[in-house]
């Protein structure tokens, strides 16, 4: 018998940007190229974003020990300042979708962010928890660094 479960991952997290400013984060190729991978010291190569349902991203990165990841996924659901959802791969995991979706709502000081990566059926390789959360925390570096522009 398979495993049959599927796990999620829900992480509600604060930014303390307007919420235009987090939505552009996840929207832009620009800003995304910013923050996109779990490695502190990682780089986007390519960022491809068509933010509309039924639209594709692919955005590539590249860890500082030089091993390269590609993200890919179909938006599902887009609501401009609200919300996303879309599918979730790697290129590295053919067959292995998930979804994600996000939520965004302003806050009097910031914007409260509710994060789900669902239907994670165990098979991948990535610690999905803890890359987000580092992930989020380099989101947090470039906003605030934005802020004080």
């Amino acid at each position: 018998m398979g495993d049959a479960t599927l796990a999620s991952i829900r992480i509600e997290h604060h930014f303390d940007a307007a919420q235009e400013k987090v939505w552009r984060a996840w929207t832009d190729p620009d800003v995304v190229r910013r923050w996109w991978g779990s490695q502190p010291d990682g780089v986007v190569t390519s960022a491809h974003l068509e933010v509309r349902e039924g639209g594709r991203f692919e955005i590539s990165f590249q860890d500082p020990d030089g091993d390269a990841h590609t993200s890919s996924g179909e938006y599902l659901r887009v609501e401009p300042m609200v919300a996303l959802e879309f599918t979730w791969g790697w290129r590295s995991e053919p067959g292995v979708v998930s979804r994600v979706t996000v939520g965004f709502e302003p806050r009097e000081k910031g914007t409260a962010m509710r994060f789900v990566h669902g239907e994670l059926r165990g098979a991948s390789k990535h610690d999905y928890a803890q890359g987000w959360r580092r992930t989020f925390a380099k989101l947090d570096r470039v906003l605030a660094a934005d802020a004080q522009c």
